[in-house]
């Protein structure tokens, strides 16, 4: 039996004097309970990509079905997230992560055992609250757990966790789905789960914000969460419409409105739900938007890489994700190097380096072509993924680095949703520049490849499916037509995907300047009652 002794944790935001067991409040084994945590986020990041369309198999989905799979989890994630921290400064930072955790698994476990589309889309809305429940509660946890100078490698190995767990993604569900069935997809995460909730339950010592007790901001929650749910809802929709389509344009004037709305709110409240004078430090605000854009760039170019991979040159899933592995292997080992270098030196050189890095390396697959061999490419993966790391970990230190100690996981929310939009931003914007270009191009790239003038107009209406790289080839089309057809519509879709990539390179560039902005954390409860 594990000897009991009296011990007073090290911080105002930790539960006073009691009973301490052997472990209880490691710094470490805490670290392994929240990265176990993360890690099922991290998987169902990419694992439902993969098993998207033998869920359509099985349970006779439409694409506007199986687009909810995804986009259901999304939204109920990012309208979540920055209400989800606040929730765990409030009522405790090892509370919510746990019932995050717990709810997560359910919620999985509850995917698999679905019978139809509609209860696996129900279930998926579950899993995003449930993630937006335990992600910000980590960091939070992090933060009161590890000392000043520990805590940036701490965040890097939580990111090089995520890391692992996103790219042994795609691996992972293409053997399931190929050996077993999809179910075992969602299945995996509960031993996982199980594993987290345990050790946390054992390991984690509670924290939350001892000013949090009065009473919660109802009205600031609702009009935060209309205002993040228009936004994401405006831009899938851009992503089906376009951007200039009344829709999406309305539910962005209408994010518009209730966020202003909610920042006049937040500006009266008694008891904010986000105190707006923690956007009053530059290196915060800076570090919000840097990881946005690290996503951005990510994001939007791991998507488009993916449908290069498989429908340009024909890789199955499983090849795709071996062959995108020197990057997201890479961000593993980048994340904890990003840690001891923002230890060291503070975020700024982390993140002006990774952001020229990620510039770098966009700017580079943005001039690979159709045949381009792989000896060409993964170079540049490596890149991305050195880039990415330096960029994560350098802004989540700037946002949970330079915010109040008892606002933790206020700020981990906020860097969460930041991450998130930046994500939506990505795929979004570099798949409305890709549909544009394809639709400039692809009349003269099919006639140039050889398709008879009269029949490339009809085909060049397909250009949605060319703008995933999808060769619209007719049934029964004789072969040297089928070869015309499959180079021009080739040629069309690297055209945009160029054109995007090098948009993108462009942007990481100018975030460069912007991260001379940021400075180092100060890790203190400095600030907790000087008005933020």
């Amino acid at each position: 039996m594990s000897q009991a002794t009296l011990t007073r944790p090290g911080g105002p935001n930790t539960d006073e004097w009691r009973p301490s067991r052997r472990g209880h409040g490691h710094p470490w084994l805490t670290l392994l309970a929240v990265a176990l945590g993360v890690m099922v986020v991290g998987l169902d990041a990419t694992v439902v990509a993969i098993a998207n369309p033998a869920i359509a198999r099985d349970l006779g989905a439409d694409f506007a079905q199986l687009q909810w799979v995804t986009n259901g989890y999304l939204l109920a994630l990012a309208v979540s997230l920055i209400v989800a921290g606040r929730l765990a400064d409030r009522f405790g930072r090892k509370t919510v992560f746990l019932v995050g955790v717990a709810g997560f698994a359910v919620a999985s476990v509850a995917v698999g055992l679905s019978g139809s589309i509609e209860m696996v889309i129900f279930w998926r809305v579950v899993q995003g609250f449930a993630g937006a429940l335990l992600q910000p509660a980590s960091l939070a946890i992090l933060r009161n757990t590890f000392p000043a100078e520990k805590l940036n490698m701490a965040i890097g190995i939580w990111a090089g966790t995520s890391g692992l767990a996103i790219a042994s993604g795609p691996i992972v569900a293409g053997l399931l789905v190929e050996n077993a069935s999809w179910e075992w997809v969602f299945f995996l995460n509960g031993p996982v789960a199980a594993v987290a909730i345990l050790l946390g339950l054992w390991v984690v010592r509670q924290s939350r914000d001892p000013d949090a007790a009065g009473s919660f901001d109802l009205p600031g929650v609702g009009l935060l969460s209309a205002a993040l749910f228009s936004l994401v809802w405006a831009l899938i929709k851009a992503q089906e419409y376009g951007f200039g389509d009344i829709l999406p344009l309305g539910f962005f004037a209408g994010a518009a409105v209730l966020g202003t709305a909610f920042i006049l709110r937040e500006r009266s409240a008694r008891h904010p739900l986000m105190p707006l004078g923690l956007f009053r430090d530059r290196s915060f605000s800076a570090g919000t938007v840097l990881a946005m854009l690290g996503f951005f760039a990510l994001f939007g170019s791991f998507f488009f890489l993916t449908l290069y991979l498989q429908q340009v040159h024909g890789m199955s899933p499983v090849d795709a994700g071996v062959r995108l592995l020197p990057m997201t292997a890479t961000f593993i080992v980048a994340s904890p190097v990003a840690g001891a270098l923002t230890a060291r030196f503070g975020p700024r050189p982390p993140l002006v380096i990774g952001m020229l890095l990620t510039a770098v390396a966009l700017f580079a697959l943005s001039r690979i072509g159709v045949q381009a061999d792989y000896l060409s490419l993964w170079p540049w993966f490596i890149v991305i993924g050195m880039g990415f790391g330096m960029v994560l970990v350098g802004s989540t230190e700037a946002i949970v680095g330079n915010a109040p100690v008892h606002l933790a996981g206020l700020a981990g929310g906020i860097q969460q949703t930041a991450a998130q939009l930046g994500g939506v931003l990505g795929t979004t914007i570099f798949g409305t520049l890709l549909a544009t270009r394809v639709g400039d191009v692809l009349l003269d790239k099919l006639t140039g490849a050889g398709v008879p003038a009269e029949m490339a107009p009809g085909l060049a209406a397909a250009e949605d499916y060319v703008a995933q790289g999808v060769a619209p080839v007719p049934p029964g089309a004789p072969q040297p037509l089928a070869d015309a057809i499959t180079t021009g519509s080739h040629l069309a879709f690297m055209t945009g995907f160029q054109t995007a990539l090098a948009v993108g390179a462009v942007i990481a560039l100018l975030a460069s300047f912007a991260a001379l902005l940021v400075r180092r954390g100060e890790n203190t409860t400095a600030g907790a009652h000087a008005g933020i």
